[in-house]
């Protein structure tokens, strides 16, 4: 132990008296034709922005970042007319006639020479709870519509010219719950996904072609498998231009999930007329993104 603190502590002056560290920020948003998900359709057109900011250090090997990511879908919204109001579980009056939903995600990740740690924190507007700290026993009941994560991944295009990368990510709070057969008694389902990835990039075009593989390796409401299951067949290709103060990004992605699509927050909460599109096994997204 007093060897590996020794280390540290060497390894931060070191970076000091360099003066190595340097403030970075991304910012940007992109417009999709649809908001998939890791294999699942979350919805139709949406405005997706997102900021973070942090440090390199290391010539870029060291990096934090901390931010925040939005969905602004059309399918968010809902007006109707003459639909009677209700009580949900917590005792809060819901009026059905006219809705907003969006998501809200906070992030944060550390870096280290292509290892990657980090969390997540969903959020769906419409529920109660922006943050998704309750018992088990609460959640059974409540209207809860965010969830936390955190993950940890390999990127070897940081260590070497390949652009293969794995990421694994673990639901640790919110409403995931697996009930038994009676409904009678529950557990959390501690809700998985892993995937395996790899980017090509034509660097004299501009253009990068990737392939992603997910599944969900147990039981989990969240994906909609009742065991081991492959989720997210994804084939992707990217155009960038870059210009003086933005770039530019052009993409077109087509997705296949083998095992069906059931989240249990997006069927919560759902706009009218997107049932069909929410259990389609094969869905597609193209979508424009500028970033400063």
């Amino acid at each position: 132990m007093k060897k590996i603190s020794t280390l540290l502590v060497a390894l931060m002056a070191t970076v000091v008296s360099a003066n190595a560290i340097d403030f970075a920020y991304d910012a940007g948003a992109e417009v999709v034709s649809a908001y998939i998900w890791r294999g699942q359709y979350n919805g139709g057109l949406s405005l997706q922005p997102d900021v973070e900011v942090g440090f390199n250090a290391l010539d870029e090997s060291l990096q934090f970042r901390i931010g925040a990511w939005a969905n602004i879908g059309a399918s968010d919204w809902t007006f109707k007319k003459g639909l009677a109001t209700y009580m949900d579980a917590d005792g809060n009056e819901i009026d059905p006639n006219t809705r907003f939903v969006p998501e809200l995600d906070i992030v944060g990740s550390l870096s280290v020479f292509g290892v990657t740690v980090g969390f997540n924190h969903y959020y769906y507007f419409g529920g109660s709870n922006f943050f998704s700290w309750q018992p088990v026993a609460d959640l059974a009941v409540s209207d809860n519509t965010s969830t936390t994560e955190i993950w940890a991944g390999l990127n070897l295009g940081e260590l070497t010219k390949a652009g293969l990368y794995f990421n694994w990510f673990t639901t640790i709070a919110g409403q995931d719950l697996v009930f038994d057969d009676n409904l009678s008694d529950y557990k959390r389902a501690w809700s998985s996904y892993f995937e395996v990835g790899y980017d090509y990039t034509f660097e004299s075009a501009g253009v990068t072609l990737g392939a992603v593989v997910g599944m969900s390796p147990w039981e989990s409401p969240m994906y909609g498998n009742s065991k081991f299951a492959v989720t997210n067949i994804s084939l992707k290709v990217n155009k960038e231009w870059e210009f003086d103060h933005i770039t530019l990004d052009l993409f077109a992605q087509g997705t296949l999930n083998p095992d069906g699509v059931n989240k249990e927050n997006a069927v919560l909460w759902k706009a009218s007329g997107d049932e069909k599109l929410y259990n389609q096994k094969l869905n597609g997204v193209i979508g424009l993104g500028f970033w400063f």
